[in-house]
């Protein structure tokens, strides 16, 4: 089990840690250390227990923080997949609409709207040539 020197707020702590996991425990120190450098520049020296709790106490206020935007984000994301998982729903139902009026061919008879129209425009046609072929006397 190797022994590592991590710095956190210019004091030097030996931590022992698995093998492989040093980059990790690097890494850690580091985010610590950030936040100890804040308190010790805003309040000046104190005891390493309590700038360690200090520290300690923002990284998890600025975690909580961070989970409360990924619940969101997740929230988010839930919403979005189900709008996607809907319209692919309605894309397929298109789809297998089409296809299925492709495959019935064209349709050669028309609605009766469009014949009972098309015959009173005939009545009306036919009304208007009498009309001009009568003698005008």
């Amino acid at each position: 089990m190797p022994d590592l020197v991590i710095e956190i707020g210019g004091r030097n702590f030996t931590v022992a840690c698995q093998a492989g996991e040093e980059p990790y425990l690097q890494s850690a120190a580091k985010m610590l250390d950030t936040e100890a450098a804040v308190i010790l520049g805003q309040i000046g020296r104190m005891p390493s227990d309590r700038m360690l709790l200090m520290a300690g106490l923002m990284l998890a206020d600025k975690t909580a923080a961070m989970e409360d935007d990924l619940k969101a984000l997740q929230t988010q994301v839930a919403a979005q997949e189900k709008a996607l998982r809907s319209a692919e729903e309605r894309l397929a139902d298109r789809a297998r609409r089409i296809a299925e009026l492709q495959e019935a061919g064209p349709r050669t008879e028309l609605p009766s709207r469009f014949t009972d129209g098309l015959a009173e425009l005939a009545a009306r046609a036919e009304a208007l040539a009498d009309d001009l072929e009568q003698p005008q006397g």
